[in-house]
This record gives structure tokens, sequence and C-alpha cells, in this order.
């Protein structure tokens, strides 16, 4: 059975919960209720494993806050053997409109702090990450507030409806493959 690792990223603690920052924990959180499947404490994160069509997924929360999220992503890979086409890093992006959906092969950490991490263990940009909009509506010098504050009230009514577009993107990769999964998404 083919094995990929779906790693949502996050900060854990209920104060990041609803935060923009916390899309990756969303997306995951999304795809295992759909599931009906419950998220496990293990090492370096919580886990969730989800069966389609052959396919097994592993749904990944670090829990080693967003600047450390490369190393459960590399002891998770270690650990199940699994290939770095197989993960889906999945994050968000202050350059995509709310929402807006982007997958790609490979690239820079755009700026932020977990691809960084992950780069930095992994030692390369080469590995597929999963951008998830969320606008950049902020006033100057109040970045960092927008990304860890919560959803206003118009992002809220339309999430539910970006988390299931969200979540056939990541069955997508499982079952059609990147390339594939691109054309159908990116951009949506």
């Amino acid at each position: 059975m083919k094995k990929f690792l779906i790693v949502g990223l996050g900060n854990i603690g209920a104060e990041y919960v609803n935060t923009r920052h916390n899309i990756g924990f969303k997306v995951v959180d999304f795809l295992a209720k759909k599931a009906g499947v419950e998220f496990e404490t293990v090492k370096l994160g919580t886990m969730a494993e989800v069966k389609v069509k052959g396919r097994t997924l592993l749904l990944l929360k670090p829990n080693t806050y967003m600047n450390l999220s490369g190393k459960a992503v590399q002891y998770w890979m270690e650990k199940e053997k699994i290939a770095k086409e197989n993960i889906l890093i999945i994050t968000d992006d202050l350059n995509l409109p709310f929402g807006t959906l982007r997958i790609k092969p490979k690239g820079s950490d755009g700026g932020h702090n977990g691809l960084k991490s992950i780069q930095s263990v992994l030692n390369t940009t080469d590995y597929p990450r999963f951008r998830f909009g969320i606008s950049d509506d902020f006033k100057k010098g109040k970045q960092v507030d927008y990304v860890l504050g919560e959803w206003d009230e118009a992002e809220k009514v339309k999430l539910p409806e970006r988390l299931e577009v969200a979540a056939n993107a990541v069955e997508s990769f499982a079952l059609a493959g990147l390339g594939n999964t691109m054309t159908a998404f990116n951009g949506k």
C-alpha cells in the first residue's frame, strides 16, 4: 500500500487554534473528521491515519511549533520510509488571496518559518508543498498580528467550503499525482 505523509503546519495551543497561521492543522483536521478518525499523540506531534482507495495518508500535526517543523517531518519520513515526493506540506500563504490554493513540487520558503525549518533539515527545497492563501489584508508593520490573528467573519463563512476543496486536493495528490492535482486545483 502506497504511503503519503501529509503535514499540516501550525502552532500548538488553544490561543492558535483559529488563527490564519494554523490553516495546515485545519486542513488535516478536516480530512480526519471526513474519514471519521481521531488524532493520537505520537513522537513530535499528533497523527491520524486515513485510507483512500488503496493509499494510506498519515496526517501529521507537528507539536514542535512552526519554527522547528522540519524535525517532525524528517523523523516521520524516516520512520515510515516515505520518499520526499510522497510528502505534502500544507501551509498558509500571505501572497495568495484568501482560500486560493497553490500546489508546487518545490520552491523557496517564501519567508515562512515552517518551510525554512523543513528546508534546513531536509537540506533541499525539492519537496511538494500546498499553500493555502490567507491574503495580505493588513497594515504595514502588522503582519505578525494578522497571521496570528483569527479569521474575520467573511472568511469564517467561506472557510468550510475552502477546507472541502483543500481536502479534495490532498486526496487528489495521493490518487492522481502531483501534476494532475496542480492542473485541477491551482488557483482554485
